[in-house]
């Protein structure tokens, strides 16, 4: 098994959701943060004044899902969530030991 994480400019949401949800995907945990990569910030001018916003506002989308499908389910991320601009997100990808479905102690693969 496998986790994704994916930031990702918020307009893109329901790109994705849409995308993800054609493959099938049943579930997914969303997260609204901020940070900056390689675009570091940008400035915005307010009542005349100008003045530097550092950290963007984000979405982070984690998903776990079975090893053979990780190529599959990144690719769509990547093409839902692509701009062509700066500051289109990351996506990760890590390796996950075991996973536990709280109401009913299913394990592994059954708890995704």
């Amino acid at each position: 098994m496998k986790k994704i994480e994916a930031i990702i400019k918020p307009f893109k949401l329901d790109d994705v959701k849409n995308a993800l949800n054609q493959l099938g995907i049943k579930g997914m945990t969303l997260t609204e943060v901020k940070g900056y990569g390689r675009q570091k910030g940008h400035k915005e001018i307010y009542r005349g004044a100008e003045y530097v916003v550092d950290f963007i506002p984000k979405v982070k989308i984690e998903l776990i899902v079975k090893a053979e499908q990780v190529s599959e389910i990144v690719e769509v991320i990547r093409n839902a969530a692509l701009t062509g601009k700066i500051g289109d997100g990351k996506i990760f990808v890590m390796p996950v030991e075991q996973v536990i479905r709280v109401r009913t102690g299913e394990t592994g693969e059954e708890a995704i």
